[in-house]
């Protein structure tokens, strides 16, 4: 009997953080893009104002939980090579088109959203397909990062989900405007990036499945996780403020940063408590 007690408990803590992946994961993927569906009719100064709460929700995830679990559980030295590493490695993917969305042509982009997707660094060029191709490779990997941190930490994966989406819903806001302006309905446009969205779960599946018995790579996994939300902060988010220098436009950018960055700690710790 005590065996029989066992197997169900170790079945019951093995389902705990899948459940909580599975979760996650669709609502990086599918609510992120429900949420950028109804922005469509916002001003564009709110897509301004969600791109700055992202960077702080994306900021405080990397040095308030994923770095610290990562060196806690790893060597230093390590750790801060893996994140070193990452950050180029995310350099060479964004050279090769498929970690972000390009710039080249924004230009072109006319209409009030897709100004707005300019004006925040997530305009792209790329036709329907390469939308597709593009968002499914960078969801995957968002998939991959929540399943990493739920299976080293339940309040670490629950705070980087929430950096996730916080990031997915702006960049989907781009998407829905580059779809629009090649000539897609909003439903087919809604259609397509909802497609994207499947590709977190099945990035959080197969995380789960390739680091559930390895956890002795879970400090790299976590290092790498923290590289790609700092370079989307830095290298794609952070720049776009820039283009609005004003003392009042930038005030408004750090208090937004800041309360990014609080809700972090603030379900940091709530959830240890």
């Amino acid at each position: 009997m005590s065996v029989s007690y066992n197997a169900r408990d170790a079945a019951m803590t093995a389902l705990a953080p899948l459940t909580a992946i599975v979760i996650a994961c669709l609502a990086g993927g599918v609510l992120a893009i429900i949420a950028a569906a109804g922005t469509l009719a916002l001003h564009t100064r709110w897509i301004s104002r969600l791109v700055s709460f992202a960077i702080g929700a994306l900021l405080g995830a990397v040095f308030l939980e994923l770095l610290p679990h990562a060196l806690e559980q790893g060597d230093t030295q390590r750790v801060m090579l893996t994140v070193l590493v990452g950050l180029l490695l995310f350099f060479l993917l964004e050279k090769l088109v498929l970690w972000r969305h390009s710039h080249d042509a924004a230009e072109r982009l006319h209409d009030g959203v897709a100004d707005a997707a300019f004006d925040h660094g997530i305009a792209s060029t790329r036709p329907g397909l390469m939308i597709v191709i593009g968002n499914s490779v960078h969801n995957f990997c968002d998939g991959i990062v929540i399943a990493a941190t739920f299976i080293a930490d339940f309040a670490l994966g629950t705070t980087t989900a929430l950096a996730i989406v916080a990031h997915a819903i702006p960049q989907q806001v781009g998407d829905f405007a580059v779809l629009m302006h090649s000539g897609y309905t909003r439903r087919r446009a809604f259609v397509y990036n909802l497609a994207t969205g499947v590709a977190t779960l099945v990035g959080g599946l197969a995380g789960y499945a390739a680091l559930a018995a390895m956890q002795h790579i879970l400090p790299t996994v976590l290092a790498l996780a923290a590289a790609s939300l700092l370079y989307v902060a830095v290298a794609d988010l952070i720049p776009s403020l820039h283009r609005h220098p004003a003392p009042a436009q930038t005030a408004l950018q750090l208090l937004l940063i800041g309360v990014g960055i609080g809700l972090i700690g603030l379900v940091h710790v709530a959830l240890e408590h």
